[in-house]
């Protein structure tokens, strides 16, 4: 998925940091717990580690319970079944599609009634036992995947485009995820972290919370609801679900700097990383400031391109990089 703040284009300064800080042992618990799409999560399973992942969003949580919980072997017999099925007037074509009268423009008609039709049925192929929960949930996290290739969107759910573009107008197919091979047994969570933080422990913890003032909830809404299926009420022209529960605290400059150094100083994790770039709402001194409180104190950097939705959006920034701090902690 392309994702805000995905790390998949960092992975290597990643992974190389972590082991030269944390060391190459792979027998520890690695901590991802604002896991997003999962591609942390995932890289450091296959790598041997035993995984918790967190997300306040359930869509997120969808696709982590299957990246980080499931292991081969695990197969699904239905997948032409699901791709095979005529579409329904369900609640994704009635609200997102615009020949549905809703304003709506996220999907085409057929596209949005297909998603209906395949969401539905896996509601009633768990519901009624012919599927079980790893199985479910990795045709969920499939279809929360597939699904959002089809988007008529600038790369988020914050807006949808007035005319349909050519990879909205393909017709939509169902696409299996991988099933990530590990040696150890995984845990997914959707808990608010700060939560979570203080009934969890491990190894190696690593923080990648959202940098400014764009919650996911209102970027990312369609996805959760389709996550969910939970026929919520729209709001608004864009048809914004209630997101009040899911606010996160590091999306206000009043709250993310009291957010963090609970975060910091509840975490019972020896080694902590915190990704975070040069344009945060967290100042980079702030940062080196609170870690410093808690234990020894590193930093490393390199270049990152931005996300190219901004670009859509005619932020007018300066730069098409940013900067990418890895901020690292030895917990005392």
């Amino acid at each position: 998925m392309n994702y805000i703040g995905s790390k998949y284009s960092l992975m290597d300064f990643l992974t190389e940091t972590i082991r030269a800080v944390a060391g190459a042992d792979t027998n520890k618990v690695f901590a991802d717990l604002f896991a997003g799409t999962g591609v942390v999560g995932k890289t450091f399973k296959e790598k041997g580690y035993r995984v918790l992942s967190n997300d306040i969003q359930y869509y997120s949580y969808v696709l982590n319970k299957h990246l980080i919980e499931n292991v081969p072997p695990l197969e699904v017999k239905i997948l032409d079944k699901l791709n095979n099925l005529s579409g329904t007037e369900g609640f994704i074509y009635n609200n997102y599609c615009a020949g549905s009268g809703s304003g709506r423009n996220y999907f085409t008609d057929e596209n949005g009634k297909k998603c209906d039709s395949i969401r539905i049925e896996l509601e009633r192929l768990k519901n009624c036992g012919e599927i079980d929960e790893s199985q479910y949930y990795y045709l969920l996290a499939s279809l929360i995947n597939s699904i959002d290739k089809y988007a008529n969107t600038a790369s988020v759910y914050g807006a949808f485009l007035k005319q349909i573009k050519k990879s909205a107008a393909k017709e939509f197919k169902l696409e299996l995820l991988p099933v990530i091979d590990g040696n150890k047994s995984g845990k997914a969570y959707n808990e608010n972290i700060s939560d979570l933080i203080k009934k969890i422990s491990g190894d190696i913890l690593y923080l990648d919370p959202p940098y400014n003032a764009r919650q996911y909830c209102t970027n990312y809404h369609v996805l959760e609801t389709i996550a969910r299926y939970d026929s919520p009420e729209l709001k608004g022209k864009t048809g914004l679900r209630d997101y009040s529960a899911q606010k996160s605290d590091f999306c206000s400059p009043k709250t993310v700097v009291a957010a963090f150094d609970d975060i910091i100083k509840n975490a019972n994790f020896k080694y902590i990383f915190l990704s975070y770039n040069n344009e945060g709402l967290m100042p980079f001194e702030t940062i080196r400031n609170t870690m410093q409180k808690y234990g020894k104190y590193e930093m490393f950097s390199t270049d990152y391109r931005r996300f190219k939705a901004d670009t859509d959006e005619n932020r007018n920034h300066k730069s098409d990089k940013t900067v990418e701090y890895l901020h690292c902690l030895i917990k005392k």
